[in-house]
């Protein structure tokens, strides 16, 4: 268990030189490690006594666990959405800074979601099981176009055939260096192609409490601030360049707008 953790969170440089406390990243580490693998297990029981039909109820089961790995670190998440989230198929999109992320995306409950998610991540097996259960969507590395492309498109016909919703995050990595880094266009070329909004929101996580790249978070609030949905229907592939700099330019606004982000 300790192996896996330790492939999942690769301690932060400069999350070492905050006071440091092992111990307790540590333990709390290896205790959300047997959480998820018994979750799992739990999970994937259920799925076949379910005949794998039965996303909702997995999605419900995984964002409990997800809140209880969260409130095991004494983390909150507090929730600004100027309107209710669409109930109709949906892209989302955020920044995407911290190994905190990947729970405080599921514990959202964003309405009917299926993710996209490092492939990297299939041969974690308790993550793998659950993300699979929930319907991911794996990628690989940029560096591997041609694959990618089939990935988006196979996506884009289960998409079509569900009318279920998607995140993405743009960045595609983590980014720690301060404000939304490069955005792929993955995200956007598919919302282009579904016609679906596109819902951008920023996950605001101080640094008293963001353990970055590393596991050793601390109690506190994490933000989460959603701007209204964005209509794609008129968007064209031809202007892919632009939307994705306009989305990003909103992203990057409220980034500058909150304190939390210094």
């Amino acid at each position: 268990m300790t192996s896996l953790i330790r492939t999942v969170f690769k301690p932060s440089a400069a999350r070492v030189a905050r006071d440091p406390r092992p111990i307790r990243a540590w333990t709390l580490a290896i205790a959300s490690g047997v959480l998820v693998s018994l979750a799992s297990v739990v999970m994937m029981a259920t799925g076949l006594c379910t005949a794998f039909a039965a996303r909702r109820l997995y999605r419900g089961m995984a964002r409990g666990v997800a809140l209880a790995i969260l409130g095991l670190y004494g983390i909150r998440l507090r929730v600004d959405a100027p309107q209710p989230l669409p109930q109709r198929q949906t892209v989302f999109v955020s920044n995407h800074t911290s190994s905190l992320d990947l729970f405080v995306l599921v514990a959202l409950g964003l309405p009917d979601c299926r993710f996209f998610l490092s492939g990297f991540l299939r041969r974690l097996l308790p993550l793998g099981a659950i993300a699979w259960l929930l319907g991911t969507f794996f990628t690989v590395p940029q560096d591997r176009p041609a694959e990618r492309v089939r990935i988006f498109e196979r996506a884009e016909r289960i998409l079509r055939r569900t009318g279920e919703s998607v995140y993405l995050s743009p960045e595609g990595e983590r980014i720690t260096s301060g404000g939304p880094g490069h955005f792929n266009k993955g995200a956007f070329h598919l919302a282009t192609n579904l016609g679906a909004p596109i819902v951008p929101f920023y996950i605001c996580i101080p640094a008293t409490v963001d353990p970055r790249l590393g596991f050793d978070a601390r109690p506190g609030v994490i933000d989460v601030h959603f701007l209204p949905a964005i209509d794609t229907r008129t968007w064209t592939l031809a202007a892919l360049d632009s939307n994705v700099a306009l989305v990003r330019d909103q992203l990057v606004r409220l980034h500058e707008d909150l304190s939390c982000a210094a």
